[in-house]
């Protein structure tokens, strides 16, 4: 590895690693730079251009990683449930394929709540097609229970996967136990295919109210 791309790569994981213990706002860029080993306080404006190119850096290499996985497995999906699969299984074995303990799905729980970093989020669907497109599969499957019903629902597949294996990656930082991310996969995704296709509960005089936004799990 060239020289340029470890100072980048320490930075990242760097950042990673401090932005989920303590928040993306409330580290510095200098901070960064001096856990990374890095003495020039001004690398992550040298290597990225600033904060929004770092968090972009951090976005877009897990976004790219989990693109073939993502398209292999939805090439052979033919259900809902496969389709899910196809969207958490390489999700939680990425998790699982990274060095121990691992600071990737708390990072990404935050970036959910930093406004810059969820910015980027919403806009890098380029870089997750198959996401896209998995979620899409997903709509048209369940079109019988309503558009917005699914549209709705699938936009809590993002929180579910990112809430429930932030605190599993917590508790495993915690107590030393290496999680099983394959056993977090699989349940997840059965208990998200299974609140996609729940029956619709319709109130008179409660009208739906969800923003039609779209639904990819780009995480």
């Amino acid at each position: 590895m060239a020289r340029s791309d470890a100072a980048r790569t320490a930075l990242l994981d760097a950042a990673e690693r401090l932005f989920a213990e303590a928040g993306i706002a409330q580290v510095s860029d200098r901070k960064v730079a001096e856990s990374a080993g890095n003495t020039n306080h001004s690398a992550v404006r040298y290597y990225f251009g600033g904060r929004e190119g770092l968090l972009q850096a951090l976005i877009t290499r897990h976004l790219v990683a989990l693109e073939p996985p993502r398209r292999a497995m939805f090439a052979g999906s033919d259900s809902v449930l496969e389709d899910v699969r196809s969207l958490v299984v390489p999700f939680t074995d990425a998790l699982g394929a990274l060095p121990q303990p691992s600071s990737r799905a708390r990072f990404l729980a935050q970036a959910l709540h930093d406004p810059m970093a969820a910015g980027l989020l919403g806009d890098s669907t380029d870089l997750a097609p198959s996401a896209s497109a998995i979620t899409h599969s997903v709509v048209a499957r369940l079109d019988h229970l309503g558009r917005d019903v699914v549209v709705g629902r699938a936009r809590l597949m993002t929180r579910i996967v990112s809430t429930t294996c932030a605190d599993v990656e917590r508790l495993s930082d915690h107590d030393g136990a290496a999680p099983s991310w394959q056993a977090v996969g699989d349940f997840l995704a059965d208990a998200i295919a299974g609140m996609l296709s729940a029956p619709v509960t319709h109130r008179p005089g409660v009208p739906l109210d969800v923003t039609d936004h779209p639904a990819a799990l780009v995480l």
